[in-house]
């Protein structure tokens, strides 16, 4: 005997148990009401938004040239609305807008071990962001209230700002401590150089390759006019000039490579400045988040009629497998 049945089986196995599947399904409809009931209304909120161009803050303020300076009102590219998306998907950013908002209690994650994998799951289940065919990105928030889901959708928005720039913090942080350590060190040094210029100008070093000229000019002429005491105090300058020469010229050369240095890394300090204390928002927002009333979900006559053809379907089965097992007992009777 052939194990496949007939559609027409189907049919007349219906109608012959068609008093079970009115119980059934009054069974059903009296539960599934119940159940239906107690789920908990869901509303929606939408947010929209554009990626803003990302570039160095720096480059906007104190580029020197004006024609390499970013415009940051241009709406962002492909890339730029991708790295935004990125950052409203990441993990970080849950965990901020759930601690912010109590979501752990709000959406009744459970509080163990694995509590932010609980979140993770209700995350997927309550917010949606997506990339619409206008290249901005489309946030859809649900929340047990009206006033709920908007504040979440407007919070993972902002959040996205926060995220940006602690992420840039950790990286121009440690530039502007290398930075500031190069400028602190290039001030401490041409400080050195120029007391040491000093003390070596009171000793009356004071232009080295002129004063050697001069006096070496000067020196000759009073010999030449047998002025034995000019000629001492001149011999007394030069003998001064060749034993401080070399450390003047030295650190006269030094102290010119310094200075010609300092203007470069006070730039970058600056720049490493700006760059840490300043942020610029990373997109443009379309639409906020707004309360919407009308409730979103659950479509309860949709979901009541799936429960009651799940359960008929599942009754149908029961009887199939049920009429098979009596003649499966009757075959090995006979």
């Amino acid at each position: 005997m052939s194990d496949n049945i007939s559609a027409r089986e189907l049919v007349q196995i219906i109608v012959q148990k068609k008093k079970i599947f009115a119980w059934v399904t009054a069974i059903s409809i009296v539960l599934g009401t119940i159940i239906v009931v107690l789920i908990p209304k869901q509303y929606l909120s939408v947010a929209v938004v554009f990626s803003a161009r990302q570039f160095t803050i720096s480059k906007l303020f104190i580029e020197p040239n004006a024609g390499n300076q970013e415009d940051y009102m241009v709406l962002g590219d492909g890339d730029d609305t991708e790295k935004l998306m990125q950052i409203l998907v990441s993990d970080k950013l849950k965990i901020m807008v759930a601690d912010k908002l109590n979501l752990w209690k709000r959406w009744k994650i459970k509080d163990t071990t694995f509590a932010f994998h609980y979140l993770r799951l209700k995350w997927e289940d309550m917010v949606a962001i997506r990339r619409t065919e206008y290249n901005s990105i489309r946030v859809e928030a649900h929340d047990y209230t009206a006033n709920g889901a908007a504040e979440v959708a407007n919070t993972v928005i902002a959040y996205a700002d926060t995220v940006k720039n602690q992420m840039n913090r950790t990286v121009s942080g440690q530039v502007l401590r290398i930075v500031k350590e190069e400028y602190e060190n290039t001030l401490a040094r041409m400080k050195v150089l120029e007391d040491s210029l000093h003390k070596l100008r009171m000793m009356g070093v004071l232009h080295y390759k002129e004063q050697v000229k001069a006096y070496s000019k000067q020196h000759a002429k009073a010999l030449l006019t047998n002025d034995v005491n000019g000629a001492a105090r001149l011999q007394q300058k030069l003998d001064t000039l060749q034993k401080y020469g070399t450390a003047y010229t030295t650190t006269k050369d030094n102290l010119d490579k310094y200075s010609a240095k300092y203007p470069d890394i006070r730039q970058k300090y600056d720049e490493a400045l700006v760059n840490y204390n300043n942020a610029i928002p990373l997109k443009f927002e379309v639409e906020k988040g707004v309360p919407n009333e009308y409730k979103n979900r659950p479509n309860r006559t949709l979901l009541l009629i799936v429960i009651v053809l799940a359960t008929n379907i599942f009754a149908l089965f029961w009887l199939l497998i049920k009429d098979k097992m009596s003649r499966n007992a009757l075959m090995r009777q006979a």
